[in-house]
C-alpha cells in the first residue's frame, strides 16, 4: 500500500514539474476600461492603452508573457506592470492594444492560455531568405567631445 502511494506521488510530481513549466495558466482575460488611461499603475508607471502591458495577481512586475486567444490563435507578448483582475472569473487584465491584436474588444473578454515567454533568439528577421545577414561597422567612433573644464585645465591662469 505504502509503495503504491510513493509511486502515485513520483509520478504526480514529475508530471506536474514538466507541465508547469510550458503552459502557466488558462482561463479568461479581459481589458482595461478606456477611462483609466493616464491612471497610476501598480508598479508606479502610468497606464497607455496603447502599450503591451496586463495586469496579473501574483507574477512579478516586468515579466514577459505570451498570451494566446484560444478563439481565434492570435498572440501577443505582453509585460506585467500591475495587479489585477480582482474578479475571479478573470486571470489576467490587458491594455487595450493587446486586447485589439487578440481580437477580444468587441466581446470584452476571452479565453486565453498564458505562458511566461522568454526570447531564445534575436528577434531578426530578412525579408528574403536568400539574402545575407548584413555586415555590421563596429569601429569605436567618438560621438561627442566635450571641453574639458576650466578647473582641470593645466594652463589655467591664477591672477593673484
Amino acid at each position: 500500500m505504502n509503495t503504491r502511494l510513493l509511486v502515485l506521488c513520483l509520478i504526480c510530481l514529475a508530471c506536474g514539474t514538466g507541465m508547469h513549466a510550458q503552459l502557466l495558466l488558462k482561463g479568461k482575460a479581459s481589458y482595461y476600461h478606456d477611462a483609466l488611461h493616464g491612471n497610476k499603475m501598480s508598479n508606479g508607471e502610468r497606464y497607455h492603452r496603447d502599450s503591451m502591458t496586463c495586469a496579473h495577481l501574483k507574477l512579478p512586475f516586468g515579466t514577459m508573457l505570451k498570451v494566446r486567444n484560444l478563439r481565434n490563435d492570435k498572440e501577443v507578448i505582453v509585460e506585467v506592470t500591475d495587479r489585477g483582475p480582482y474578479a475571479k472569473k478573470y486571470i489576467l487584465d490587458l491594455s487595450r492594444a493587446a486586447a485589439r491584436e487578440l481580437g477580444i474588444i468587441g466581446r470584452g473578454f476571452a479565453p486565453v492560455e498564458i505562458s511566461i515567454y522568454t526570447p531564445a533568439k534575436v528577434p531578426f528577421r530578412l525579408k528574403d531568405e536568400e539574402a545575407e545577414i548584413p555586415e555590421l561597422d563596429l569601429q569605436h567612433r567618438i560621438m561627442a567631445i566635450y571641453p574639458e573644464p576650466l578647473w582641470q585645465q593645466a594652463d589655467s591662469t591664477d591672477t593673484e
